[in-house]
């Protein structure tokens, strides 16, 4: 009898585990970007990067390199956030950003934008 009971507790555990890691796959999802869009140029050097949460998401991962992420010469920022925006101040250069979203068991794929910061 206790070994039946055993059992039948271990099932019902077992099940409602099953039920707690269950988690929705975003990786067929895409980023919406707000600001900067791709190929913006901005005088200021303090830059708000905003995008559209995502379902499901649970974190984002922001990454900004100089001059782009193929021939990457410094990797100004690589951050992983919870909001669906980042504030970031930059000196005059160009830049490349991606952001993609992150869950316990998924991530999307990244959306890549190009940046330019001017003196005003």
């Amino acid at each position: 009898m206790i070994k039946r009971l055993t059992l039948l507790v271990c099932l019902i555990v077992l099940s409602n585990c099953e039920q707690i890691i269950e988690v929705e796959d975003i990786s067929n999802e895409h980023i919406v970007v707000l600001s900067p869009v791709n190929n913006t140029t901005l005088t200021s050097n303090e830059v708000n990067f905003t995008w559209e949460p995502l379902d499901f998401a649970e974190q984002y991962q922001l990454q900004i390199a100089h001059p782009n992420f193929e021939a990457a010469e410094v990797f100004v920022e690589d951050t992983i956030i919870t909001a669906n925006s980042f504030i970031k101040p930059l000196v005059t250069n160009t830049y490349q950003w991606r952001i993609r979203a992150l869950n316990f068991a998924y991530e999307t794929q990244y959306t890549t934008q190009n940046l330019t910061i001017e003196d005003q």
